[in-house]
């Protein structure tokens, strides 16, 4: 007895096991594509640390284990009130890291870095930090409690000072305060580090508030500030002499958005002297999306196999920025679109379990984290495509970065957990759903049968009444001889 309930219990292990399944799929199977493709793609890394490729797949394992702690951490948490406190420090805590980047600071164990020309990271005790990745999620978070509580009018602060002036009554007021300066200030701190993370996090944040529910009409005002601030921008930088200017990478991210800076690149190492500093800025700026087009050209259906790529040699970040590029070298054309389709498989889930979540906060918070997901691990692929500029998006929990990593497995942690209670909902309505066969008294009861039985019972009533067994056609009587069973009997 114990044996068979023991194989009951190890037969029913996955199906009593909670929260979207194919979401559990989906991030289990970029976990393990993550392991073997940076396994295989960090030849130059491991040179550049003189390093081994065995330490850096180690890290990746460990990085990888502890990702999935955040993840198992986030799912078991059943209170969905909990993530809407902690959604609530979303902006400060962007906020707090965005202003430590854009001042510089050093406090011995903590302090901001410049690396790859870019303050765009944090070490934390050694552990580096990539900020932007942290504003991502946190933001996300924060504007779904943001529009939740703006529509319970539930601010305190606001509330305060509205019984003191009705100037804090006012609904936009009220929106600007929590929802659109908020977006306006981390963009504009991230704009001091990067255009393009700008462009794509704004982006994230204004789909967010979109899918909340804010009114779009409403928000043409607050997109034209953006654009007003944008370019106020771009005049202030303009003003600076090159080396001296308070947003260092605007002007070559504009400069990658013109459609003639790959030809006046090109033109510039066609002319200048070989190996000055004009020339190897040209080479570095065209080499890697040449390399990731070669790459992709090269992958074929099948691709060369695991371990056999030749881009990675040279793309020196191409296990980081141009992730897809090396899948499609090594896995060809049906490795790429098996990651797709799992990027567009989350998508698909995403919806069908906003449907059934029950508050606005859930709706809002597992929406604005699929998207942000989904849409950067799109956005890296039309990249690595040669379908936009370089960004500098990785690939989520694919691409090397343990904070990005990290990031994204809380991100997950999240979508699975809420995925958990929409999952008790549409239990619980199931549950409230009459059953087809009842049991009552010891019997079955069913409806169907039933129903059957009336039918024959109204038919034999018919024929007792005495129904005249034959029918005049023109004046003929034609004999009606019964039944099958009237013909037996």
């Amino acid at each position: 007895m114990a044996e068979k309930s023991k194989k009951k219990s190890l037969w029913n292990f996955f199906d009593e096991f909670e929260g979207d399944k194919v979401v559990w799929m989906i991030v289990l199977i970029l976990i393990m594509i993550s392991i073997v493709a940076i396994f295989s793609s960090t030849s130059q890394l491991a040179i550049q640390q003189k390093t081994s490729r065995m330490d850096i797949i180690s890290e990746q394992l460990k990085i990888s284990l502890l990702g999935l702690v955040v993840i198992i951490g986030c799912y078991n948490i059943k209170n969905i009130r909990f993530f809407r406190w902690c959604a609530q420090f979303g902006f400060t805590v962007s906020i707090a890291f965005l202003l430590f980047l854009a001042l510089h600071l050093d406090l011995g164990v903590v302090k901001a870095l410049y690396l790859n020309h870019a303050w765009r990271v944090i070490s934390v005790f050694g552990f580096q930090v990539h900020v932007f990745e942290v504003v991502k999620v946190a933001m996300v978070m924060y504007l779904s409690w943001a529009v939740d509580t703006y529509n319970k009018n539930d601010f305190t602060l606001i509330n305060k000072l509205a019984e003191r002036h009705k100037f804090w009554r006012k609904d936009w007021v009220r929106k600007s305060v929590y929802i659109y300066l908020p977006i306006l200030s981390v963009c504009g701190l991230i704009m001091v580090g990067s255009l393009s993370s700008t462009l794509f996090i704004g982006g994230i944040m204004f789909l967010t508030i979109l899918v909340a529910g804010i009114n779009i009409k409403e928000l043409i005002p607050f997109a034209g500030g953006a654009i007003a601030l944008f370019l106020g921008l771009v005049l202030l930088n303009s003003a600076f002499e090159p080396g001296n200017k308070p947003f260092p990478h605007l002007d070559s991210a504009l400069n990658r958005l013109s459609s003639s800076s790959y030809e006046r690149n090109m033109e510039t190492i066609m002319n200048a002297p070989s190996g000055s500093e004009e020339f190897r800025k040209a080479l570095d700026a065209i080499n890697q999306p040449v390399s990731a087009k070669i790459a992709l050209k090269e992958g074929g259906i099948l691709g060369k196999g695991p371990g056999r790529s030749t881009q990675k040699y040279v793309v020196p970040i191409i296990f980081e920025d141009y992730m897809f590029c090396f899948l499609v070298e090594e896995y060809g054309l049906a490795g790429g679109i098996i990651v797709l389709i799992l990027y567009l498989s989350l998508l698909a889930r995403g919806v069908i379990i906003v449907k059934n979540c029950d508050t606005m906060f859930a709706k809002t918070a597992l929406a604005g984290l699929v998207l942000l997901i989904t849409g950067q691990a799109l956005m890296h692929i039309l990249i690595n495509c040669d379908l936009g500029p370089l960004t500098g998006q990785t690939l989520p929990m694919v691409s090397h970065g343990n904070s990005s990593f990290l990031m994204f497995s809380l991100a997950f942690g999240i979508i699975l957990s809420i995925s958990r209670m929409a999952k008790r909902k549409i239990a619980r309505e199931a549950a409230k759903a009459a059953p087809l066969m009842e049991y009552n008294g010891g019997t079955v009861k069913d409806e169907v049968s039933e129903t059957l039985d009336d039918l024959d019972s109204l038919e034999s009533g018919m024929l007792e009444d005495g129904m005249d067994r034959t029918e005049k056609i023109d004046g003929t009587d034609i004999p009606d001889y019964g039944t099958e069973d009237d013909n037996n009997g």
